[in-house]
């Protein structure tokens, strides 16, 4: 069976008496596979997943691709985030002190449920384990730096939160994906709206990748990616799956000044406000 195909199935992970455990989500409760009980307002959630790897797609959906005035793209290019970038529901977002750009995009993560090579676009569904809200959190203000691969953008610990669990059994080609930030809408985008598919990102990496089981593949964002604040409650829903909830707080800055520094500058900008900025430079 796809996992386009129904009925909706959704498993969660938390944290219970000191073990990761599985748990299906009912109204507000968690039941444990034994039976047991917990109020999900209590519960202390796990990422859905132990991927071996992170891949992200850079730029796939069209409102983005207008308003950073790109020309049409005909292939896709990717980026990785480390494993330890990995983050839950209800984890916490840090924005390291003396930085400014720390922005949110909310995307579908496609989680792989077995070995992937070589496979076909129609086979690509077959392979999926499920989706989830996810938030490929980034800080725009090393933009310059990493020639591309967004290492230290992208990277950084705790900046891919999925959650709060992994959902199949849903046609995600039909799905809509909202952010909020403190309760506002601040991102919206139909998945339709994917210039690259999640079956044609499958196919090919799979050409040359082997996707294993609990890899994640990060689907792109639309537009309105813009800085988060210390204090602010961020989420990111997408319809039939759920709602993702992370708070920005501050961390210390690196205790060693060395390497690449934070910095501000148009090239920055032009990134981290998107359509802000281009208002602005006209201005």
């Amino acid at each position: 069976m796809s996992v386009l195909d129904g009925p909706r199935e959704e498993w969660r992970r938390i944290l219970h008496e000191g073990q990761p455990k599985w748990v299906r989500p009912h109204g507000d409760r968690l039941i444990l596979g034994d039976g047991r009980v917990v109020a999900d307002s209590e519960a202390t959630y796990l990422p859905p997943c132990d991927p071996s790897k992170i891949l992200c797609i850079h730029l796939n959906y069209e409102s983005r691709r207008v308003e950073f005035r790109a020309p049409s793209i005909e292939t896709p290019t990717y980026f990785q985030k480390p494993t330890t970038a990995l983050n839950s529901h209800r984890g916490t977002l840090l924005r390291p002190a003396g930085h400014k750009y720390l922005n949110y995009e909310g995307e579908v993560a496609v989680i792989i449920g077995k070995p992937t090579r070589n496979v076909s676009r129609e086979q690509a569904w077959d392979h999926i384990a499920g989706f989830a809200p996810a938030n490929d959190v980034g800080c725009q203000d090393y933009r310059e730096t990493d020639a591309g691969s967004m290492l230290r953008v992208k990277g950084q610990d705790g900046f891919c939160p999925i959650g709060p669990g992994i959902v199949s059994g849903v046609d995600i080609r039909k799905s809509t994906l909202r952010t909020y930030v403190n309760s506002k809408i601040v991102q919206e985008g139909a998945i339709s709206e994917m210039l690259f598919p999640i079956d044609y990102i499958i196919a090919d990496l799979s050409r040359f990748i082997t996707l294993l089981p609990g890899d994640v593949i990060l689907s792109g964002t639309p537009k309105n990616s813009r800085p988060m604040n210390p204090g602010d409650l961020v989420e990111v829903e997408v319809s039939e799956l759920g709602r993702l909830s992370n708070r920005v707080a501050e961390a210390p800055a690196p205790a060693n000044k060395v390497g690449h520094q934070p910095t501000d500058t148009d090239a920055v900008r032009r990134v981290a406000l998107g359509s802000d900025w281009v208002r602005t430079e006209v201005r």
